[in-house]
């Protein structure tokens, strides 16, 4: 279903992209934007909008909005983490410069801002405020991840703060934009913004496992990246969390390890000896079963629930 909207909102966003300037620090906005994606989040701005019998139409551009707020948030991130690539092609700030990067950036977050607001005035108060405590806590998030680099443990409640403010809440964010459009009471509301934030931690848990035990054909890239760059993952987190001295002193020496081919052929030997990845399997479990709690509880009819559920569903089996 969501690739019904997906293939809407292409056409939607090229539209607007062809209103906007031809030059200066429009150029890098329309560059990150023409890269493409899956335009998952606007897709289910609309999804929500429909669900609660609201006007597509309106939810048009809030959804590009939040899409365009998506992208603002990785032309940061790329110059944040130096990051070579995104989506196969140069980042933003090195097809430009930093402080391109920076101003493009900045100027896709006031644009975001303005489509939010493009809604129908009753709504208005309730979408630029929850997009305003959205940014807020996207902005901790990545501030979150930035601390974890520099430390050797992270628990995993602070792991589940951090994905939840820098990636999940901006799914949540998504579904009660669209059930705000279509008119949900509050309890509905917060409802689906829960179902997508539970969601959006389970789909990051689940990110993080398929990084080392996925399908590396369908992921494109090398498996055990995570563990090659050093990252806090869920897997790394709960390795770290369950060990004694001896082992941890162990799962040290072993990333230690130079030749990076060996590095994730024996960390995942550990992993597995440990019982990490279904440890990490419950987790995503336990999160998705509140999200599909969430669903359950919401005052719409079965048919739309049943949409959502198989949404979830979809999500949680993909093996890339």
């Amino acid at each position: 279903m969501l690739n019904s909207y997906s293939e809407k909102l292409d056409l939607e966003i090229s539209s607007y992209l062809d209103s906007l300037p031809d030059e200066g620090i429009y150029l890098p906005f329309k560059y990150i934007l023409n890269l493409g994606g899956k335009r998952f989040r606007p897709s289910l701005v609309l999804l929500s909008t429909e669900l609660f019998g609201g006007d597509l139409q309106e939810a048009i551009k809030p959804a590009i909005g939040v899409e365009v707020f998506h992208n603002f948030t990785l032309v940061h991130d790329d110059i944040m983490d130096a990051a070579p690539l995104r989506r196969g092609k140069k980042p933003v700030h090195l097809k430009w410069d930093t402080n391109m990067g920076i101003l493009s950036g900045d100027v896709m977050f006031a644009q975001a801002n303005a489509l939010i607001s493009s809604c129908y005035p009753h709504h208005l108060n309730k979408m630029v405020s929850l997009f305003n405590k959205t940014s807020i806590e996207i902005c901790e998030g990545q501030d979150l991840d930035m601390q974890f680099e520099s430390r050797n443990k992270v628990s995993l409640d602070e792991y589940i703060k951090m994905i939840r403010l820098k990636t999940a809440v901006l799914v949540g964010c998504a579904l009660k934009m669209g059930a705000i459009i279509g008119n949900a009471n509050d309890e509905d509301a917060n409802l689906m913004y829960d179902f997508g934030v539970d969601l959006g931690i389970a789909f990051q848990v689940d990110d993080d496992i398929l990084d080392l035990y996925g399908d590396q054909l369908a992921v494109g890239k090398q498996l055990g990246g995570d563990i090659i760059e050093g990252k806090h993952s869920a897997l790394m987190i709960l390795a770290k969390n369950a060990t004694n001295h001896e082992q941890n002193n162990k799962l040290t020496s072993l990333l230690e390890n130079t030749n990076e081919t060996e590095k994730v052929l024996n960390v995942k030997a550990f992993f597995d000896q440990m019982n990490i990845k279904e440890a990490a399997l419950e987790l995503k479990h336990t999160y998705y079963s509140k999200a599909i709690d969430s669903v359950h509880r919401l005052s719409i009819q079965e048919k739309s629930k049943k949409i959502l559920i198989d949404f979830a569903n979809n999500l949680m089996k993909r093996n890339f």
